[in-house]
Order: C-alpha cells, then sequence, then structure tokens
C-alpha cells in the first residue's frame, strides 16, 4: 500500500490535481501541514463560525474539513501536548453541513 504526502490544507490546495489522482485511485493522501487556515483563523470566518457553533476549536473545524473533502484523505497533525491530541482526534466526530463544507472551501 502506498500513500501520497504533500502540501494540502484551508489556505493552499495546490496539491488538488494530486489529490484528485489519488481518489481516483485509491491512494491514501496525507495532507502535510494541514492545520494551516491563513484567513479563514479569523473571527469572522466561516471556519470560525462552524466552529462556534459546535463548541470547537479552529483546528478541529480544519481537520473536520480535510476529512469530509476526500475519503483518501488521512491528516497527521504534529502535537507535542496530550491535550491537542485529544481536540485533534475529536475532529473526526464533526460532522460539517453540506452549507458548511461549501462557504469554508469557498472563503479561500
Amino acid at each position: 500500500m502506498a500513500t501520497v504526502q504533500n502540501r494540502y490544507n484551508l489556505s493552499d490546495r495546490g496539491s488538488e490535481d494530486v489529490l484528485e489522482y489519488c481518489e481516483h485511485h485509491g491512494i491514501g493522501f496525507i495532507p502535510w501541514y494541514p492545520l494551516a487556515a491563513g484567513l479563514l483563523a479569523q473571527s469572522d470566518s466561516p471556519l470560525q463560525a462552524a466552529a462556534r457553533r459546535r463548541q470547537a476549536a479552529s483546528g478541529q473545524t480544519a481537520l473536520a474539513w480535510l476529512l469530509r473533502r476526500s475519503p483518501v484523505m488521512l491528516p497527521i497533525p504534529g502535537t507535542a501536548r496530550v491535550a491537542h491530541l485529544e481536540q485533534n482526534v475529536g475532529a473526526a466526530g464533526i460532522t460539517l453541513s453540506d452549507e458548511e463544507f461549501r462557504a469554508i472551501d469557498q472563503a479561500v
């Protein structure tokens, strides 16, 4: 089994074509630097709005967006503290609505 690791996050989607290739061929895609949110980290962004509605951290919501973006997405955010690890794992329990996903997706 093989995977691909390329820089991919909310604010840098330059590897979109590689991700689509991975989806088509069932290859896992590991986004490098998955928590970079750029301007979406600002308090008035769709990312922050979705995070507030779920009482979640913006990083959790960014990870939830990645997980919804593709079934081959395998984000591995780095962490040095158990609290951040627990927060990151909690992203798997966040299901963004279609509207939230589109708003976040189109905000960049």
